[in-house]
């Protein structure tokens, strides 16, 4: 019946049953060789002109491109692209400048400048650099915590009467003095964000972007988007709010939004709304229509357009009070050094806005040179990133990373290199020193409603908690409570609580790996969970234990405890009843209460231990015979009998001791990827224990790099050696079972007990030897065994 499910393909290896020893002698295995410091340093320091080409490139990734750019078949691709990516560039600068709290044009400004430099160091030929509302709301938060409204109040308007001042019965906000300071906190701490970027790109740290997983950020990304709603909320309803960060923040800024929602202005309301809605619906056609429409319909431009010529020709500013942009001034202000007096404050905000700009930035990047073959540096990313940042805010600009919408636009519009962001860069340049003073009817709630319509994307990630729930239940909490911290606990404050947390399943994770007891599919090498199994088999005696996880000294005492539980036995245990059995024997021999045959006191059975402690000192020769001899003055002379004991069988003493039903244990180490100090001493205890108690430990599927540790943290002695280790399991069971063949493992195993007849020689047990170490006693084991 078996026989017809039998895989038609078979094959067949004949091969010697290697050790890890024996393997590395017949391959001939060569030690790697170790260079020192300044070796190395030494080798990446020499010059030639292949290696200044090879490092000029990697600075400026252009060159790649750019002496091959085919002008006939790429440019004109690039320039539409350009000028579409270009007018949503201008757009989103001018909007994602009330994230930041700062006036429109900053925006246009944050818009423009960093195309420039990442133009010639960028590695992605996709990516639309510019704002992002997360990054822009992480900066915005700093700006309103370092530069609240509190700050720059004044006397209202004064008024005489006959001569005589009047004191002022309100208090309005300095508006010049609040803009020029948020202004500095801004470009301040958008320098000292790129130069975090430049840092980790020149001591290419920027793998740790990698422990923002995906379910983190998508958490985090949907929490900095329900920050951008309420934030924007107050622009679109024109209601008057306090300034409020840290925690709890959003809760106060919706009472501050409901205790003031009467004072709603309905021109602002309708306009933002109608925003809203017009360029969500536009947008569900370009996504949907996409491979019939050439080129997206730019409705972010023409709602812009449009509710700026109808607030120009209404006046809905003087007629209904409706909040405009006011002031968009021509060309650019002077370049200005940062206020190195503010670095202290904005420190750790500036460094968890850098990872997270550089993390969006990589991730977009990355999914367009999959798409386009082609490779994307991520170190050289960071450089280009941190100088960009840098470069902009000496320029009065804000963070700048990049945004899905703008690349996909790019993209999908043709835009084959950076050429189509240099040509974007030129739009946003002409909207500055020209179209800029044509915006300044525009109201505020209309870039607010194009700030909201453009979150849909991050707020349908919400669709991923029961995709994540159902594929894996830690990412899921994972998303959730990296969500959840960044809405109560404020984005920065939120983000440090997600990755702690996500490292923390990392740890638990590991701490307690998934242990497991192999069998062996009957005639083949394979082996495989029993519980997962029906037609596989554990071999008798040998038992096959396998641990999915590195040990380390955080769950070396979890693998302790699942082999025990694996096994059945405490080794320390079992070894502390045995020597106990054996002590009330050898009285009851003394005292002449158990009679000793030559056949021993206990018939042999299948388990049992060579016990030293029992062995007599006396010459051999007086050992033959076997039988308790009376000298002619009636004293007693000390002779040696051997005694077999059984230990699965009832004893003569009252002391219970636990069974052991294997001769050998097998470790499975091929998911073991390294060992520290700790478990390595630990593990080295555990191995003695059971060797002490007959039982022969091999470990096989150990890496070469995972013996070397071994071998450095010196795991290997007299007693534990490297005869050990073995290739793959199916060596070392294939080994055991030869050599219980061939006699060499004692299967049944025998105990040893010298009678000693004479009643003045002390016990041959001391306390010392019974205060053997357990478990429990963790340090005095390890200086013990492993010494």
């Amino acid at each position: 019946m078996m026989a017809s499910h039998r895989p038609v393909n078979c094959y067949c290896v004949s091969r010697p049953v290697y050790s890890k020893r024996a393997f590395d002698e017949d391959n001939d295995r060569q030690i790697p060789e170790s260079r020192s410091f300044r070796e190395k340093l030494s080798a990446s320091s020499k010059c030639s002109s292949s290696r200044a080409k090879q490092v000029l490139k990697g600075l400026f990734p252009i060159l790649d491109w750019l002496l091959q750019y085919p002008t006939k078949q790429w440019l004109p691709s690039d320039v539409i692209s350009g000028v579409s990516t270009g007018l949503v560039c201008c757009l989103q600068g001018l909007a994602y400048a009330l994230l930041v709290s700062v006036g429109p044009v900053y925006g246009l400004y944050a818009a423009f400048f960093p195309i420039l430099t990442y133009f010639f160091l960028g590695t992605s030929r996709h990516l639309s650099v510019g704002p992002f509302p997360v990054t822009c709301l992480m900066v915005g938060s700093v700006v309103l915590t370092l530069a609240p409204d509190e700050e720059f109040m004044r006397a209202g308007n004064e008024s005489t009467v006959n001569g005589t001042l009047l004191e002022s019965e309100s208090m309005e906000v300095d508006i010049s003095a609040r803009e020029a300071q948020r202004i500095v906190v801004a470009s301040t701490m958008t320098v000292l964000i790129g130069l975090f970027q430049l840092v980790m790109g020149v001591f290419h740290v920027g793998f740790l972007v990698r422990y923002l997983s995906d379910p983190l950020v998508g958490g985090f990304t949907t929490a900095a988007a329900v920050h951008v709603l309420i934030s924007q909320l107050k622009m679109v309803l024109s209601v008057p709010t306090h300034s409020h960060n840290g925690f709890f923040s959003l809760a106060y800024v919706l009472s501050d939004v409901c205790r003031n929602i009467k004072q709603t202005n309905m021109a602002d309301l309708v306009a933002g709304l109608l925003t809203i809605v017009t360029v969500m619906a536009v947008k569900e056609i370009n996504a949907k229509f996409q491979h019939k429409i050439p080129v997206p319909i730019p409705i972010e431009v023409i709602v812009t357009v449009a509710a700026t010529g109808i607030s120009y020709a209404v006046d809905l500013n003087s007629r209904y009070g409706a909040s405009i942009v006011h002031s968009i001034p021509r060309g650019f202000v002077p370049a200005q050094f940062p206020n190195i007096e503010l670095f202290g404050e904005i420190v750790g905000s500036s460094f968890s806005t850098a990872v997270v700009g550089y993390a969006v930035s990589v991730s977009v990047a990355k999914v367009y040179a999959a798409k386009h073959d082609y490779k994307i540096d991520g170190n050289q990313e960071l450089i280009a990133f941190g100088i960009s940042n840098m470069f902009c805010g000496c320029f009065s600009g804000f963070v700048a990373t990049t945004a899905l919408s703008r690349t996909a636009i790019q993209e999908s519009t043709g835009g084959k290199t950076q050429v189509a962001g240099l040509i974007s860069a030129l739009m946003v340049l002409i909207v500055i020193v020209a179209v800029g003073p044509l915006l300044q009817p525009l109201q505020k709630s209309v870039l607010a409603g194009i700030v909201i319509a453009n979150l849909k994307g991050m707020f349908m990630q919400i669709c991923d908690v029961p995709i994540l729930w159902r594929q894996n239940r830690t990412d899921c909490f994972i998303w959730v409570f990296t969500c959840i911290s960044c809405i109560v606990l404020g984005l920065d404050v939120g983000l440090l609580t997600g990755v702690v947390f996500e490292l923390g399943t990392v740890v638990v994770r590991s701490q307690f790996p998934t242990c497991s007891t192999l069998g062996n599919v009957p005639g083949t090498d394979i082996y495989r969970t029993i519980k997962d199994y029906k037609n596989i088999n554990e071999i008798p005696g040998i038992k096959i234990f396998k641990c999915n996880s590195p040990i380390y000294f955080a769950n070396i005492d979890y693998f302790k405890e699942q082999l025990r539980a694996t096994l059945g036995f405490d080794a320390v245990r079992v070894f502390k009843k045995r020597n106990k059995a054996l002590k009330k024997i050898h009285k009851l021999i003394k005292k002449g209460k158990l009679k000793i045959t030559e056949n021993g006191l206990v018939p042999v059975a299948p388990l049992g231990v060579d016990n030293e402690a029992f062995e007599s000192e006396q010459d051999p020769e007086q050992v033959e015979g076997g039988a308790q001899q009376e000298v002619e003055d009636g004293s007693r002379r000390e002779v040696e009998v051997e005694v077999q004991v059984d230990w699965t069988s009832s004893l003569p003493v009252n002391v219970t001791v636990p069974k052991v039903n294997i001769h050998s244990l097998v470790m499975d180490f091929s998911a073991v990827s390294f060992l520290d100090v700790m478990s390595t001493k630990s593990l080295k205890l555990v191995i003695k224990e059971f060797i002490r108690i007959g039982v022969s430990v091999y470990i096989a599927g150990c890496d070469d790099d995972t013996v070397r540790r071994m071998e450095a943290l010196c795991f290997f002695d007299d007693v534990v050696t490297r005869d050990l280790l073995f290739l793959t399991v199916h060596d070392a069971i294939l080994f055991i079972k030869l050599e219980t063949s061939n006699g060499n493992i004692s299967d049944p195993m025998v105990d040893k007990i010298s009678q000693m007849q004479d009643d003045k020689e002390p016990l041959p047990f001391t306390e010392d030897e019974d205060r053997i170490e357990t478990y429990d006693n963790q340090h005095l084991a390890i200086h013990g065994l492993s010494n």
